[in-house]
């Protein structure tokens, strides 16, 4: 299948495009600046063809986790969402100018770099588990890596509520770190499953490749990883510096058996600071929502495939003809400027226009009222 190409950057309300930043499957993300406050955004638009219900249901529902979640220090911050002028969902979020995607398969990152991102991602996913809710996609190249250095989990897109799971949910899965009861397609997605794919993301940090990824070319087609993860048989991290117990730890989670792995993805964050203490390590702090902390609010609706949003009204264009100046409505054209839609007169009559007239009104009042003094003064004489 060729390539899909990356689709024109929309004009947005208060954001200059800077650079695109990638491209998915079924959406792109670009890089913009925010007028105010001011800062860089990434902003993840779909295509202007994409009318599948689908893909739109599953974009709204990922702003709608994203809202759910990125209070949480290790998700991706979403800052808001809606409709471009020329009709295409976007959702504005924080911009991350790294992620784990290659990293570590060119680089040998320290075992303790590791540990503190498993744990990390695992208070994500339990976080994202507590409200009810799968992402079914956790793999290195969505774990982004902010500004300060600190990894956060995004790529929601794919994400599906953990109770209301039906018999047409669209299955998706990065079959390298998919559990063998998705590739099996007995689940979309479970917190096992879960726990199977965050396993095999660290696994992958410190391997340097996929957990059932073999060295040699043309051994790695889908259908034969697929078999390798039917059989799931865990292969030893080769490293020195990888402590017996933290194989033990990733074997577990990785176990075909789901009854084997860890119960949740808060014990699998614990049994990695088990390791962390063992090594001689501070253990990375957990962070989950207790039920007073989680804010209420309403579920996330997986079957709105409505868009929804604020609408630009207009896209602006920047005329070559010189515009008038008038003394005392400067602060009026800033204003519209930054509008988001100009809300029109009740007579037809644009607010500039209005602006106009008014202002020879009152000219014509002043030559009117000038005429009458000059009557009166040459009269008089």
């Amino acid at each position: 299948m060729a390539t899909r190409l990356p689709s024109a950057p929309p004009i947005l309300p208060g954001l200059s495009y800077i650079r695109p930043l990638g491209s998915g499957g079924f959406a792109d993300v670009f890089l913009y600046e925010q007028d105010m406050p001011r800062r860089d955004v990434a902003v993840k638009v779909l295509p202007s063809d994409v009318r599948d219900p689908d893909l739109l249901r599953m974009f709204n529902a990922e702003a709608d986790v994203l809202a759910h979640l990125s209070a949480h220090p290790s998700i991706v911050t979403v800052y808001q969402a809606g409709i471009s002028a020329d009709g295409r969902p976007y959702i504005v979020m924080e911009y991350c100018p790294g992620s784990l995607a290659q990293r570590y398969r060119i680089e040998r990152i320290p075992v303790d770099e590791v540990l503190r991102i498993g744990v990390k991602m695992a208070c994500a996913l339990e976080s994202a588990h507590r409200a009810g809710l799968v992402h079914r996609d956790v793999k290195p190249s969505n774990i982004l890596v902010t500004t300060f250095g600190a990894p956060v989990l995004a790529d929601f897109g794919i994400s599906s509520s953990l109770a209301r799971q039906t018999a047409d949910e669209v299955l998706a899965m990065s079959i390298p770190w998919s559990a063998p009861e998705v590739i099996a397609e007995q689940t979309a997605g479970s917190i096992p499953s879960e726990v199977w794919s965050l396993g095999a993301t660290v696994y992958s940090l410190l391997a340097g490749h996929s957990p059932f990824e073999r060295r040699e070319r043309g051994q790695n087609s889908k259908e034969q990883l697929r078999r390798r993860i039917a059989r799931a048989t865990y292969t030893p991290i080769a490293r020195a510096d990888v402590p017996p117990a933290l194989q033990e730890v990733l074997a577990a989670a990785m176990s075909r058996d789901v009854r084997q792995r860890h119960p949740s993805a808060f014990a699998f964050a614990e049994a990695l600071r088990r390791v962390q203490a063992s090594m001689g390590l501070t253990p990375t702090p957990l962070e989950v929502p207790s039920d007073e902390w989680m804010p209420v609010s309403d579920e996330v609706d997986f079957t709105d495939a409505t868009p929804r949003g604020p609408v630009r009204s207009k896209v602006e264009h920047e005329s070559a003809r010189k515009q008038p100046v008038a003394v005392g409505v400067a602060a009026l054209a800033r204003d519209e400027e930054t509008d988001f839609a100009e809300p029109a007169a009740s007579n037809g009559v644009s607010r500039r226009a209005a602006v106009w007239i008014v202002a020879g009104v009152v000219a014509a009042a002043v030559a009117a009222s000038s005429a009458v003094v000059y009557f009166v003064l040459t009269g008089a004489s």
